[in-house]
């Protein structure tokens, strides 16, 4: 079983959905803060923290911050000894919060539309301090707050929002935190309710105490409650968020702690833009944890960051990324930086394309994606560097079990070969392990052959003539990668150089114009609207506009 496990969404519906398109899991997580504002200008998200800002302060010179804030606006208008000028502020902050009701209640249901995409997975969320009790929204049957499941033989529990105040928010509509420092654990709601359930995987926004807590201006913030009850009890995962600055992997009293971070852009303490994208891959076999991924979704391409391998009573750590690991355990951005490459026209057509359609992903993809996965880590720790690029029905996430697997093959050959894969004995020995693998399951057929060596020297002269570095760029422009952990560090020189990999776009144009009118891709197109189809599926007729489009050159 995998389970992808992210926290701090923010309102980053869009990534999201970007995010679901490019991964392939068993089980979704997202933990809390789902939404942002609860308006959809920030001019009025200003206006009404101003007003809460307003009222509050009031509230606590009048010695009420025992009283929800809402109703102690609502006794203020009551009271006939209230100046007029106060009962306006009154009127226009109850206004403004029944808004807010209504913007989050549909903010809720576009992140269940969206969410809907990944029809092949289990998807649960959890609501944290941004967020109000998801039990009256469209998002109640994902709920982890005070639920709990059974997945494979795991419990999974939850408890959501976080002791404190979350400014531009209406405090009669926020998720209740009942779980505070100073609630003893016999009456601490998310103490009883774990203790009741016994969960092996426990997910909460707020942190444990002394793990993932450390604020720079407050020191540990996390809750005691939590800390207790997993010290004390087998817990195998406890998720958090939350706290955006103290995130990482800790393994402590055999319990594995993970905070990614946030997903979604937030504004730090410092007033800057934290870019996000963190998440966790976690592998079960069985009941154990052997393995867990650090990745990165950015510019719509997942990651891969770390590494931690269970070696019994310790988990390794190997760093896959450098650079970006290094940004993540220092709280700096780094994809930003970094200037973003406009597609040509024909390539951005056909990525739109793919995108619906790997909206309706089959079993049958994501079973292959998997399995394709497992094959490569084997064949790497035995024989080096090795990723694919998926083309074909796997590309688009349109499968079948009849479909077979258009491959590109990444290779770094050896000393001794010319840079021809098919030349190379290193090529020949892949090929005969990869028919090993595939042959009693799938026919495969390997279209390209790419030695990344070669293209990394290319990139470093700036070399536009190399026909290598040309189909590179044309395949990871459109294709899906697999064990991109090989492929990431070649991406990543040539995206540094955003002028060189514009004009290798340009100078494969005329490949692309004359790949997209084949009557073969037209043949693959129609084969994979009539299997959308027989599913029940009516294409928009904007989709049908854009494939007419496409097939016709762009």
């Amino acid at each position: 079983m995998k389970i992808i496990y992210l926290t701090d969404l923010h309102g980053a519906f869009t990534r999201l959905y970007e995010f679901f398109l490019e991964t392939v899991a068993d089980v979704y997580i997202i933990s809390g803060d789902l939404i942002d504002i609860p308006f959809y200008t920030f001019d009025t998200a200003i206006n009404y923290h101003e007003l809460q800002s307003y009222f509050n302060a009031l509230r606590r010179k009048m010695s009420r911050t025992g009283e929800l804030l809402e109703d102690f606006v609502d006794s203020l208008l009551d009271n006939k000894d209230t100046a007029q000028e106060i009962k306006d502020k009154c009127y226009e902050y109850q206004q403004l919060t029944i808004r807010a009701r209504r913007v989050m209640q549909q903010k809720y249901k576009v992140l269940e539309n969206i969410i809907s995409v990944k029809t092949n997975s289990q998807i649960f969320v959890l609501p944290g301090n941004y967020d109000m009790n998801l039990r009256y929204t469209a998002l109640h049957e994902r709920d982890l707050h005070l639920q709990w499941h059974d997945i494979n033989g795991i419990k999974v529990a939850g408890y959501g929002g976080a002791e404190t105040w979350s400014a531009g928010i209406p405090e009669r509509y926020i998720i209740q935190y009942r779980a505070g420092i100073n609630i003893p654990d016999k009456h601490n709601e998310m103490y009883t309710f774990f203790k009741a359930i016994k969960p092996d995987i426990i997910v909460t926004h707020q942190p444990a105490h002394g793990i993932h807590d450390k604020l720079s201006w407050k020191g540990p913030s996390g809750s005691p409650a939590l800390r207790t009850y997993c010290d004390n009890n087998s817990v195998k995962l406890c998720l958090t968020g939350h706290i955006h600055e103290d995130c990482g992997f800790k393994y402590v009293e055999k319990t594995v702690y993970l905070n990614p971070s946030n997903f979604g852009e937030v504004i730090t303490p410092k007033g800057e833009i934290s870019e996000g994208g963190f998440f966790y891959e976690i592998y079960f076999n069985g009941r154990e944890i052997p393995k867990i991924q650090l990745k990165k979704f950015a510019d719509s391409k997942v990651i891969p960051i770390a590494e931690y391998v269970n070696k019994g009573k310790v988990y390794s750590e190997e760093i896959i990324d450098k650079e970006r690991f290094e940004a993540f355990k220092t709280l700096t951005n780094y994809d930003m930086s970094l200037q973003k490459h406009p597609h040509i026209p024909e390539i951005e057509l056909f990525l739109d394309i793919r995108n619906y359609f790997r909206r309706f992903q089959t079993k049958e993809s994501e079973k292959r994606l998997e399995e394709l996965e497992n094959i490569l880590d084997n064949i790497t720790k035995e024989h080096g560097e090795i990723a694919f690029d998926l083309v074909g029905s796997l590309n688009m996430g349109l499968s079948s079990e009849s479909s077979d697997i258009d491959l590109v093959l990444y290779l770094k050959l050896k000393n001794g070969c010319d840079g021809q894969c098919d030349n190379c004995p290193q090529f020949k020995e892949i090929l005969e392990i990869l028919s090993k693998y595939l042959k009693d399951k799938y026919p495969f057929q390997i279209i390209d052959c790419i030695d990344l060596n070669q293209v990394e020297k290319s990139i470093m002269r700036e070399d536009y003539e190399c026909e290598v570095t040309q189909r590179f760029v044309a395949h990871r422009a459109i294709s899906r990668p697999v064990n991109y952990r090989i492929i990431a560090p070649i991406e990543d020189m040539l995206n540094k150089k955003p002028e060189f990999r514009r004009e290798l776009e340009g100078t494969v144009r005329s490949f692309f114009k004359i790949f997209m009118t084949t009557t073969s891709h037209s043949t693959s197109f129609d084969k994979y609207l009539t299997r959308l189809r027989s599913i029940g599926v009516k294409i928009p007729d904007s989709i049908n506009n854009k494939i007419k489009k496409y097939l016709e050159g762009g």
